[in-house]
């Protein structure tokens, strides 16, 4: 089997931009980029808010979101990171998701991750994102990461700890992307560990 890049899908569910959530996401993929050869479709709620709250079912969503959608499902790694809303992902976040096709991510390794005013949401990681993907029998990578306010300056990471949290969550994610992947191309400094 020929080596080939990982085609790798970033989902921001930031309903405004800039935004930390964005400014995180672009942290692990480019990580990720320096660890393994990488081609990125990057979606942003803010582009699709407009087209996906009219959106009842998938029969009657636009081009636009059609395109989207058809990328989540043939990711061969998502990577998705959501502010939390009340404790919570948008109502968007969720309605992007249930427009999915219920078996398009089975076996798909999904990098999670969030960001929030405080420490105290940081279980929407495992209380909100994990059960959603779980629920598409997607293979949810063991760590997660999650940013804080005080993690971020003018919409950039300026905190040396998220940093090395975004460096741990793909150092241990790419064994795990390997072994799923195994004819993605690695970076030539970082052998393969699998």
């Amino acid at each position: 089997m020929s080596a080939r890049p990982l085609k790798v899908v970033a989902v921001c569910g930031s309903l405004q931009l800039p935004s930390k959530s964005q400014a995180l996401l672009d942290a692990i993929v480019e990580e990720l980029g320096e660890k393994l050869d990488i081609t990125t479709t990057s979606i942003s709620l803010t582009d699709l808010a407009p087209t996906l709250a009219g959106s009842l079912s998938r029969s009657t969503v636009g081009p636009q979101l059609e395109t989207a959608l058809r990328e989540i499902e043939s990711a061969e790694l998502l990577v998705v990171v959501s502010p939390v809303y009340r404790a919570a992902f948008s109502g968007l976040f969720k309605h992007l998701f249930d427009l999915v096709d219920q078996r398009a991510l089975e076996g798909t390794p999904v990098l999670l991750a969030a960001t929030g005013g405080s420490e105290r949401h940081s279980l929407i990681l495992e209380h909100h994102l994990r059960p959603l993907f779980s629920f598409f029998q997607a293979v949810t990578l063991p760590l997660g990461v999650y940013g804080v306010e005080s993690d971020f300056v003018d919409y950039r990471i300026a905190s040396d700890s998220l940093r090395e949290r975004v460096e741990r969550v793909v150092e241990r994610a790419v064994p795990l992307i390997r072994h799923i992947h195994p004819e993605v191309t690695e970076r030539a400094e970082h052998p393969a560990s699998v």
